[in-house]
C-alpha cells in the first residue's frame, strides 16, 4: 500500500497558489513527489477512478521508448517510486535499448503510481536523451577523455541530472559540481577566460594557478586569450616545464575554432620544444565529427557542452498491457506483458 502523500483532486489544485514572484520557477523535489508536476489529466483520472470504486484496480504498466539509446535516470525513477507500493523492473543503467523495446515494468494498484507518469517518463525522456549523446561522443573519442562542459547551456535546476546522464552514457567526468557529486566523481574543469582577461597575462595566470590549486588538481591552462594559441603554449610550457598537464585550446568561432591543422601546430611545436608529456584540451563547438577529425591531428581530451546538453529527449510511452490479472491494451498495441528477459527488480 502507497504511504506517499500526493494531490488529491482537483479542489485541491484548484486552491493551489504559487507567487512567481518569490521563487526559482523549478520544481524542488517535495513538489514532484507531491504531484504538482503532473499533467493535470491524471488528476481527473484520479476522481474518476474514486468515483466508481475502481482506483485500486492491480494493473501492469510498462514504458518503451520512441527509439534506440542508452538509459539513464533509473535512480531517480526508483526513488520517485519508493513508497508507492508498486513493483519496478528495469533494465540496468546504463544499458543500451531498442526502438520500441519496453525498459520498465510497474505493477501495483493504479491509483498508488498512477499520478508519477508525466514525471518519470519526463526523467527517463531527456536522462536517456544526454546520455545517449555522450556515448556517441565517447565512442568517437575512444580512449581519449570526453568532460561534459554542457551546464550553462541549460537551466541551473536541471543541469546536475544533465551532466550526471552525460557520465553514465559514457563522459569521463563533468565540470557541474552537483552532477559530478551526484554521479560519485570529482568534478573537472580548468578556470574561464575571464580570470584571464582580468589578470592581463597568460603565464601569471598559469603560475598562480599551480601555486594556489590543491595538490593533484591537474593543471591545464587556456592559451587562446591573448596571443597566438602556438605561441602562448609555448610560453605557458617553458614557464611551467614539466608541471603543465594540458593546454586548452577554445579559439571562438569569429576566428575559425580549433581547427585540426592548429592542434597539429601546436603539437608538433610542444614536441619539438621538448614538452611532449603536455596534452591539448579542445572545447568549443565539439561534436563526434570533429573528434574523430582533431583526434588525428593530435588532440587528447574534449570539453563537450551544447551536443550533450542540447540533445534531444528520446519520447517514452507507458502503456496498462494488464488488467486484474488479464491481458489488455490500447488498439494499436498487443496485450500482456512484453516479453523482455533483461529487466531486472528495482522495487
Amino acid at each position: 500500500m502507497s504511504s506517499v502523500k500526493t494531490v488529491q483532486n482537483l479542489q485541491e489544485v484548484a486552491s493551489f497558489k504559487v507567487s512567481p514572484g518569490d521563487r526559482l520557477f523549478s520544481a524542488d523535489q517535495e513538489e514532484i513527489k507531491y504531484g504538482w508536476t503532473t499533467d493535470i489529466y491524471f488528476i481527473k483520472t484520479r476522481e474518476i477512478l474514486r468515483a466508481l470504486g475502481l482506483d485500486k484496480t492491480p494493473v501492469v504498466a510498462e514504458v518503451f521508448a520512441g527509439k534506440h539509446g542508452v538509459l539513464a535516470g533509473v535512480p531517480e525513477v526508483k526513488n520517485l517510486l519508493a513508497g508507492t507500493g508498486a513493483q519496478v523492473w528495469s533494465l540496468p543503467e546504463g544499458e543500451r535499448f531498442g526502438e520500441k523495446e519496453v525498459i520498465l515494468r510497474i505493477a501495483g494498484p493504479y491509483d498508488d503510481f498512477g499520478i508519477y507518469e508525466t514525471a518519470l517518463l519526463g526523467i527517463l525522456a531527456s536522462s536517456s536523451g544526454w546520455a545517449t549523446a555522450a556515448r556517441i561522443c565517447k565512442e568517437a573519442a575512444g580512449d581519449r577523455r570526453v568532460i561534459c562542459f554542457g551546464a550553462r547551456h541549460v537551466h541551473p535546476a536541471v543541469a546536475p541530472v544533465m551532466e550526471r546522464a552525460a557520465v553514465i552514457g559514457g563522459a569521463d567526468s563533468n565540470s557541474c559540481i552537483l552532477g559530478a557529486r551526484l554521479a560519485g566523481i570529482e568534478p573537472s574543469g580548468t578556470v574561464p577566460h575571464s580570470v584571464f582577461l582580468i589578470v592581463g597575462d597568460t603565464v601569471r595566470v598559469a603560475e598562480t594557478y599551480r601555486r594556489v590549486m590543491p595538490e593533484g588538481t591537474p593543471v591545464v591552462v587556456l592559451v587562446d586569450t591573448f596571443k597566438d594559441e602556438a605561441e602562448e603554449t609555448l610560453r605557458v610550457a617553458e614557464a611551467l616545464g614539466g608541471a603543465l598537464d594540458a593546454v586548452r585550446l577554445d579559439t571562438p568561432g569569429e576566428r575559425g575554432g580549433v581547427t585540426p591543422g592548429l592542434v597539429r601546430e601546436v603539437r608538433a611545436r610542444l614536441d619539438q620544444a621538448g614538452h611532449s608529456h603536455v596534452k591539448i584540451l579542445v572545447s568549443g563547438g565539439v561534436i563526434p565529427e570533429r573528434i574523430i577529425q582533431l583526434s588525428a591531428a593530435g588532440a587528447e581530451a574534449f570539453g563537450v557542452g551544447s551536443y550533450i546538453s542540447g540533445a534531444p529527449a528520446i519520447d517514452m510511452t507507458m502503456d496498462i498491457k494488464e488488467k486484474d490479472g488479464k491481458p489488455i491494451a490500447k488498439r494499436g498495441r498487443i496485450p500482456g506483458i512484453s516479453d523482455n528477459g533483461r529487466l531486472v527488480k528495482l522495487l
